[in-house]
């Protein structure tokens, strides 16, 4: 009986030490080289695209402290990640004019969506389509990786995000699906996407001009003359439109650059409390069990009548002692996780997006339009149908100001 106390309280307490050891954490993260084009890619083949604010993933009934998803940073993240992956798609120069739009009436040849599955600065999961104006749905696919440690390193390059390979791999199979395309078709994506902005501004003209086919796709039946001075009116103000999907592009940029330091350093410091939590968990769950199991083994062991019976007893009583102190430790750690958490979610709270108004000048009239990036659009689009219908403003320049954001209130003294 002796020998098998000691052999079961040594046994368990080499088991305790033995958890000392922790999950091992990726040092490099996995990268995919951006395919970039050596050559100069003819404008005709170029397309352009369209990338809208991304779905920021938060479930209904959102409970935080189950899903560790903080609403304030996902639609933030809606906001970065959308741009981002329009700086990378520029860099390839495979692509036309690429902008962040605020809604799918925007006149654009190739229309990118996305859903923010996962996002926690160690994993990130994207669900990203792509879908031209032809109706043609290109395709739809998760693009997933995990960061290391590297991944926020002081000596990394700057230029790379960390979630870059998502990136890279996106842009790569976008450019994969445009070059297997054949250049007409390139063509008649371009062709319906400005037939659709004419129909839009001209219904009664140019909306006969397209068709909707079986499968759900738009084609162009007959094109307007070259010569046709309509055109080439409708084609002004189609320019101006991009200016002021452009302007409101600077609210994107204002957004991404503003937020960039600060969302690394929310990346860096999430990945770090995640490994924490995770580590934390596992060292603690198997803490409470050992502890648990000294317990009960140790009181399970009858000394009564041993001739040793005073040092049995002593060393049953340490290891019952070590086992309740295993136990509180692993509620002390787990205590640990939560204030992990509740740091991430005070650092998530920092994040505040603000739009500014846009100035839009017309026959020298001032225009501010205001509130969100898609209400802004949407009183644009209002405005223009209203200026075409009434056949004013287009032989003059309209000038689109840059954003300005409105002067704030003065907070009351005292």
């Amino acid at each position: 009986m002796r020998k098998n106390l000691r052999l079961l309280i040594a046994g368990l307490f080499s088991a305790i030490f033995a958890t000392g050891c922790t999950v091992s954490e990726v040092i490099h993260a996995e990268t995919t080289p951006l395919d970039v084009a050596s050559l100069r890619v003819s404008e005709s083949l170029l397309l352009d695209v369209g990338i809208l604010n991304f779905d920021a993933g938060v479930p209904e009934n959102n409970d935080v402290e189950k899903t560790r998803i903080y609403p304030e940073v996902r639609m933030a993240e809606a906001r970065y990640l959308p741009y981002h992956i329009k700086t990378t798609l520029q860099g390839t120069s495979y692509w036309g004019a690429v902008r962040v739009i605020p809604s799918r009436r925007v006149s654009t040849d190739l229309l990118i969506s996305g859903a923010i599955e996962e996002s926690d600065g160690e994993f990130i999961v994207l669900r990203l389509a792509a879908e031209d104006a032809t109706g043609r749905h290109w395709f739809e696919k998760s693009y997933d990786m995990q960061t290391g440690i590297s991944s926020y390193a002081e000596y990394r390059d700057r230029t790379q995000d960390p979630y870059q390979k998502v990136f890279n791999d996106f842009a790569n199979d976008l450019h994969a699906y445009a070059m297997a395309m054949d250049p007409k078709e390139v063509e008649r994506i371009r062709q319906v996407s400005e037939l659709k902005f004419f129909a839009d501004m001209a219904p009664s003209v140019y909306s006969e001009h397209l068709v909707n086919t079986e499968d759900g796709r738009v084609v162009a039946q007959r094109l307007p003359a070259e010569n046709d001075p309509m055109v080439d009116r409708l084609r002004q103000i189609r320019e101006r439109d991009r200016l002021v999907v452009d302007t409101l592009n600077e609210h994107y940029a204002n957004f991404y650059y503003g937020i960039a330091l600060p969302y690394e350093g929310w990346r860096k410091r999430t990945r770090e409390q995640s490994v924490a939590f995770r580590q934390s968990r596992q060292a603690a769950l198997r803490r409470a069990l050992i502890g648990a199991a000294v317990v009960v083994g140790s009181a399970s062991v009858n000394t009564e009548g041993s001739s040793y019976y005073d040092a049995d007893r002593i060393a049953q009583t340490v290891a019952i002692n070590r086992g309740w102190n295993t136990i509180v430790d692993s509620f002390n750690q787990y205590r640990s996780a939560n204030i992990h958490r509740e740091e991430i979610k005070e650092l998530s709270e920092s994040f505040v997006a603000e739009a500014a108004p846009m100035v839009v000048q017309v026959q020298g009239e001032t225009l501010r339009l205001t509130g969100t990036a898609e209400a802004q659009y949407e009183s644009w689009r209002k405005l223009l149908r209203e200026i075409y219908e009434t056949e004013t403003g287009f032989t003059e320049t309209i000038q689109v100001g840059s954003p300005a954001r409105l002067p704030q209130p003065q907070q009351p003294s005292g």
